[in-house]
């Protein structure tokens, strides 16, 4: 029996048809909305009013802030400002570049979680969960994941640059002769593995060295899990609420996520400007189809092999890929992917060791892009290497791309050392400098999403998740 008076009814009525004509209004906007930005494109390709033009797309991108605002999407949010940071960087270049203060802080607060969060994830999950055991099992896994996916990665870039022959035709600037730098020598593996141990981890902290903050988090875990009991308990209770709290001041930080990424790419738009990126479209276009294909043909079967929920996984990682996308710094999602690997079920203690090692052994994105780079400046000198060439410059790079990501450029190091190495003209290698923002987009969100992926597919090699 229905005890509402007939007004209440009435009423309810109302609201419920007030709440249909709101959605069928959203809906109507998100689909007007592209229909003004292919205006707005086209306008520009016809050479017809400029400022109408910008109007247009602008005012495509109010018709989906109401969609925004239902939604609550940090994803959706992202991409929205990602978009409107490149029409600011088009439209008011002089003032977009002023807007990368606005990216640094945010990055600035991300490199203050980063030390903690990973020191007291790892540490409870050694000391407070009993998997001292699963240490070196987990990183064994962990090594032989990053070395196959990486290698994979290094070969399919190889492959796709000499089918399409980016770099065969282009004109190397003489302008770069002059700004053409000093080959880095790389270092070898001894000191690889050395940089990977702190001597002072203040120092470690300060700089934020990921990896090597990792390894003393993983030395003083197994310590601390060696103490009895009632001596141990009370200091894992204060680092449980130390991530705890990290966890919470990521979400806090990350509602600067699409304000940050939105002057990430104005700043960008407005410093080069999109007709820069022109010459190189051969190469930018190369690139991420080789990405399309190598998550098709190497992430999408790898996950299917570790029954690895594919769905649930692409809704996991899209936002942290998302931020890593818009800043070009792998750092600056890295907590973001942490909490939701977390969330997803992977054990906190895998996520803690396994992403921020991934940090500087599974440059994913990267390790395609080297490859790719390396013969394309070739191509761009008029080199024709051999295939016995090429191979040889693939293990090279396999070696050389081991731990210098938290190096600033690190690709650029990388390119320059093996540039030497087969008496490539720096000059080519300073050419992809007019896109590397560009291609850096592609590679950092494909670093973050092979991170996450690792971790996933170790714990469910663990099985210790369902």
């Amino acid at each position: 029996m229905n005890s509402k008076l007939p007004q209440e009814i009435a009423s309810d009525s109302s609201h419920a048809e007030s709440v249909r004509k709101f959605s069928r209004a959203l809906r109507a906007l998100t689909a007007v909305a592209p229909v003004f930005y292919a205006a707005g494109v086209i306008a520009v390709l016809f050479h017809l009013s400029l400022e109408a033009a910008s109007v247009l797309r602008w005012a495509s991108l109010v018709c989906v802030v109401p969609v925004a605002v239902r939604r609550r999407s940090l994803l959706l949010w992202t991409f929205l400002a990602m978009i409107a940071g490149a029409e600011l960087g088009v439209d008011a270049p002089h003032f977009a570049e002023q807007t990368r203060f606005l990216g640094d802080i945010f990055l600035r607060l991300i490199r203050m979680i980063v030390a903690p969060l990973i020191f007291g994830g790892l540490v409870t999950g050694i000391a407070g969960h009993g998997e001292l055991r699963g240490v070196g099992r987990v990183a064994l896994k962990a090594v032989i994941f990053f070395e196959v996916v990486t290698t994979l990665g290094i070969f399919l870039g190889a492959i796709a640059i000499n089918l399409s022959g980016a770099g065969w035709g282009v004109t190397l600037p003489a302008a770069a002769q002059a700004a053409s730098a000093t080959a880095h020598v790389q270092p070898g593996w001894q000191n690889v593995l050395l940089n990977a141990f702190p001597e002072n981890i203040a120092q470690a902290v300060a700089q934020n060295q990921v990896l090597q903050v990792a390894v003393f988090a993983l030395l003083f875990g197994v310590a601390l899990a060696l103490l009895p009991e009632p001596r141990r308990k009370p200091l894992v209770t204060v680092l449980q609420s130390l991530t705890d709290v990290m966890f919470r001041m990521t979400k806090i930080v990350m509602l600067m996520a699409p304000v940050a990424a939105g002057a990430a790419l104005a700043y960008a738009v407005g410093c080069m400007g999109l007709a820069t990126l022109v010459p190189l479209a051969k190469l930018a276009g190369t690139y991420y189809v080789a990405l399309a294909i190598f998550v098709l043909l190497v992430l999408a079967p790898i996950l299917l092999l570790a029954r690895v929920p594919v769905g649930r996984f692409s809704a996991a990682v899209g936002e942290p890929a998302a931020i890593g996308f818009a800043t070009t710094t792998s750092e600056a999602a890295l907590p973001l992917a942490m909490e939701r690997m977390e969330e997803f079920g992977v054990p906190r203690w895998i996520v803690s060791f396994v992403i921020p090692t991934g940090y500087s052994f599974n440059m994913t994105g990267s390790s395609l892009y080297l490859s790719m780079a390396a013969i394309f400046a070739a191509q761009a000198a008029g080199m024709h290497l051999t295939v016995s060439e090429q191979l040889i410059m693939v293990f090279t790079l396999m070696l050389t791309s081991k731990g210098v990501a938290g190096v600033p450029r690190s690709v650029l190091v990388i390119l320059m050392g093996t540039a030497a190495s087969f008496h490539i003209p720096t000059t080519a290698i300073m050419l992809l400098l007019g896109i590397d923002t560009l291609l850096d987009m592609g590679r950092t969100a494909m670093n973050v999403i092979g991170n996450c992926m690792a971790a996933a597919v170790v714990a469910r090699w663990e099985e210790g998740w369902g």
